[in-house]
């Protein structure tokens, strides 16, 4: 079990600074008028005014986060737990770090409803994951039991 956690850790931490980029990228698109913005402003006048570290430590975080989703994902395949057990664990171990790491880096406005906005499209955006996920396996384990039917069917048909 280490072992996959720390496989995944290590598979999810570029997809981490991938999704960051991804995000900076959408973000300039819509609020950058043709400007690129690498990391939030008080990010940037946080590390001095230093873009370039700005943008390092953005990354670093991003590793971290892309990590802890990575590595948490083993908590899938723990098959004595039930549903909804997993699913609130794993909601717990990527949340924490995600929401210290966003107030920190600025991904997140520093005031009341600005932070409950963040939280709710976090969890707005958990929900449609799961969703998606759950009702794909459901749509993969209905066709595979259809399947199975099927063949037990030809083995009666054959005796």
């Amino acid at each position: 079990m280490k072992k996959k956690i720390l496989f995944r850790s290590l598979m999810g931490a570029p997809i981490g600074v991938l999704v960051s980029l991804i995000i900076t990228i959408i973000f300039s698109l819509c609020m950058g008028h043709g400007e690129y913005f690498p990391a939030p402003h008080e990010l940037i006048d946080w590390c001095g005014g230093n873009e370039t570290t700005a943008v390092i430590v953005q990354m670093i975080c991003s590793l971290f986060i892309g990590a802890i989703g990575g590595g948490s994902s083993v908590i899938w395949e723990i098959e004595k737990w039930s549903l909804l057990k997993q699913t609130l664990v794993h909601l717990a171990i990527i949340s924490v770090p995600f929401f210290g790491i966003g107030y920190i880096m600025n991904w997140m406005p520093h005031y009341l409803y600005g932070a409950l906005g963040y939280v709710g499209g976090f969890i707005a955006v958990y929900v449609i994951m799961w969703c998606s996920i759950y009702f794909s396996i459901k749509a993969k384990i209905k066709k595979m039991n259809k399947h199975l039917q099927e063949i037990q069917q030809e083995d009666i048909k054959e005796k």
